[in-house]
């Protein structure tokens, strides 16, 4: 599909889902991205810690894309950068503290030369194409949270990114109600607009209010405190940093991911004012009263530093007495892996507070009256929500249209939606999809390497060698070995009994090989599945003589 005289919306992530964001627009034969994101694996991606968009879509139509413009530094936003951007082989575009984290992530991946990165300004603007694109700052939970608007020959389109309104935010300084308000006054097409928290109540929050949440939990402690927030989130870090001086602790700093942000924002001149750091061993040397880590691993990732301090396998050590504050909301998903690391804390009678105790966290996205206020700011004649599973989506069309917006439009990733000219309508569908990084190589997530996986971990796995003289005949017996699969006492008179089997088809018809390999496959399962109800991955070595 190539966008005509005409304003095209694509979602290839995001859309049906929180996470892994990529939204593409087309006009005049052109087609440009706004973000390039990616997600955290579930069980059902086995071995995999991240999952990647499929763009098919666009690598089909490489040069017709103009750019990639980054609303922000969130990983579900720029985390896929080095893995697919130079393929697409266009420029980026982002912000001063964006592209800071950014160029960390292609210089590690030694890419600096293939993608090319444009540094805007805050409030910046630039061409590319029939798009004219401008930075509009909105709090986030990160410095240079923003929206873009975008300018189209069919209209403007205000894109907001991941958004929230702070009357107090201690990093940045976001658009006014009386700016917004003018973006609207000059007319806006569509708002595509973040659902996350659009069954919230009440607006998120200030920044402000959990620096006094965290201020008097952190008083109350009488041992060491470890605060787990997320790496990113700069403006908790300032607030942590705050935290420590108020109450006379030193800081320390576990987690590379925190090292990255805390140089990246000074860097980009925020954090001026945060204090001097200690490392790990002067933090254990100083009484356990007199200091305050900021931990990353709050999601209860096995590999961050909060895990590792639960299970004692880091040099930061905490004991009876000590606490945890958790400084994020919970994701869904992650309560299992959460709840693994606080039930090695209780065993250790450390006293935990999250966001149900005390008020330790404020969200970075808005709540109902946020959403009805931008409305009323923006005024657009369509709604496009994103950001959010299809129940969050449906839900702030429902708010829209309630609010008086003429139009929402509840899309899919692959809805081709046309915004204009006429009514907004979804023209047409294309294919999306999700990749996995396994290890150092990229494949589809449904593709073979992964269903394997699965059934590898859902039936286990039978190897046979069957050894064959030239004329075809059985030499010896078949041997097998299990993996997985869930026969333990009697495992040696199950063996007797596959190999058996085995043995007995090796005979038996033609002596083709695929045709012999699968006779010996389905006898060896049939035998498993006898004996446990599983179907084990039964794979079969002939040896000719």
């Amino acid at each position: 599909m190539t966008p005509k005289d005409e304003l095209l919306f694509l979602a290839l992530g995001g859309s049906g889902e929180i996470g892994m964001n990529v939204n593409l627009y087309g006009c005049q034969g052109k087609w440009v991205m706004v973000d390039l994101g990616l997600t955290f694996a579930d069980p059902a991606y086995p071995g995999v810690e991240l999952v990647l968009p499929d763009l098919s879509f666009i690598e089909d139509r490489k040069d017709d894309l103009l750019g990639i413009v980054l609303t922000h530094g969130h990983e579900d936003h720029i985390g896929a950068i080095p893995y697919l951007a130079a393929d697409l082989g266009v420029p980026l575009y982002a912000t001063p503290f964006t592209a800071g984290l950014i160029r960390l992530k292609l210089e590690e991946e030694g890419l600096t030369k293939e993608v090319k990165l444009h540094v805007i300004e805050n409030e910046g603007s630039f061409n590319l194409g029939p798009f004219g694109f401008r930075y509009v700052p909105l709090a986030h939970s990160i410095p240079e949270g923003n929206a873009v608007l975008i300018d189209t020959p069919h209209g403007r389109i205000f894109h907001t990114g991941d958004w929230k309104l702070d009357e107090a935010p201690l990093l940045g300084q976001p658009s006014t109600p009386e700016e917004l308000t003018a973006i609207g006054d000059e007319g806006v097409l569509a708002l595509v607009c973040d659902s996350t928290n659009v069954f919230n109540s009440e607006a998120s929050g200030s920044e402000s209010d959990v620096r006094d949440g965290l201020m008097q939990t952190v008083k109350g402690a009488k041992g060491r405190v470890l605060v787990t927030t997320f790496a990113s989130n700069a403006a908790r870090v300032q607030t942590l940093g705050e935290v420590a001086v108020a109450t006379g602790r030193k800081l320390c700093v576990a987690g590379r991911s925190l090292d990255r942000i805390i140089s990246t924002a000074k860097a980009a001149g925020y954090l001026k004012d945060f204090p001097p750091m200690v490392d790990w061993d002067d933090a254990m040397a100083l009484p356990r009263s007199d200091v305050m880590i900021v931990a990353t691993g709050g999601q209860g990732e096995a590999r961050a530093a909060l895990s590792r301090i639960a299970f004692d396998s880091h040099p930061i050590k905490l004991a009876e007495g000590d606490m945890v504050v958790f400084s994020s909301k919970q994701i869904p998903g992650n309560e299992i892996a959460i709840g693994r690391i606080q039930n090695a804390l209780a065993a250790k009678n450390i006293v935990m507070v999250t966001d149900r105790q005390a008020e330790v966290h404020v969200s970075g996205h808005p709540g109902r009256p946020e959403l009805e206020a931008m409305y009323r700011w923006i005024r657009p004649e369509i709604l496009l929500p994103v950001h959010g599973e299809r129940r969050h989506m449906a839900e702030q069309a429902r708010l829209g249209i309630a609010s008086g917006l003429r139009h929402a439009v509840v899309q899919s990733n692959g809805d081709v939606l046309r915004l204009a000219p006429g009514a907004p309508t979804i023209i047409g569908q294309e294919d999306t999809g999700r990749l996995v990084l396994d290890g150092d190589v990229i494949l589809p997530a449904d593709g073979s390497t992964m269903n394997e996986r699965r059934k590898l971990g859902l039936h286990g796995q039978i190897s046979v060698a069957v050894a064959l003289d030239r004329k075809g005949k059985l030499i010896g017996e078949p041997a097998l070995r299990t993996q997985g699969v869930p026969v333990e006492e009697d495992k040696a008179t199950f063996l007797a009994e596959a190999a058996e089997e085995a043995a007995i088809v090796v005979p038996k018809g033609s002596q083709e090989e695929d045709a012999l390999r699968e006779r010996v496959r389905l006898a060896v399962r049939r035998v498993a599945t006898r004996w446990t109800g599983k179907k084990p991955i039964v794979d079969v070595l002939l040896i000719r003589a």
